[in-house]
């Protein structure tokens, strides 16, 4: 069983920086991929960026390119999120999330992903 932590969120005026970390404990995380996910009330949970844990290979979601850059330090177990210029629309609860295969999504929406952090608040004031 593979427990996800995150930390990190908070209010932060638009155009400042925040940076989130998920770290994986119970067992060393060997899966496929970990990823940052966020939520607004009302939506369903939408991916924001996705790592492979092996190769570290990354994919954003268009909104975010070129203001987020997610990382991983396998020796750690944690999996970071920087937030540079963050935009009002970027205020959500963000979740890490975990998947042991293949990564899969319907669209934006994650599917079948194995393991999830509690959340963490990120409020971007205009």
């Amino acid at each position: 069983q593979v427990q996800l932590v995150e930390s990190g969120g908070g209010l932060v005026q638009a155009g400042g920086s925040l940076r989130l970390s998920c770290t994986a404990s119970g067992r060393t995380f060997s899966g496929n991929a970990m990823g940052w996910f966020r939520q607004t009330p009302g939506k369903e949970r939408e991916f924001v960026a996705v790592i492979t844990w092996s190769g570290g290979s990354t994919h954003y979601v268009d909104s975010v390119k070129g203001r987020f850059t997610i990382s991983r330090d396998a020796a750690k177990n944690t999996m970071y999120l920087q937030m540079n210029s963050l935009k009002p629309e970027d205020t959500a609860v963000y979740y890490c999330g975990a998947s042991l295969g293949p990564p899969l999504f319907r669209g934006n929406i994650p599917e079948g992903w194995d393991y999830w952090g509690q959340g963490t608040q990120v409020t971007v004031s205009s």
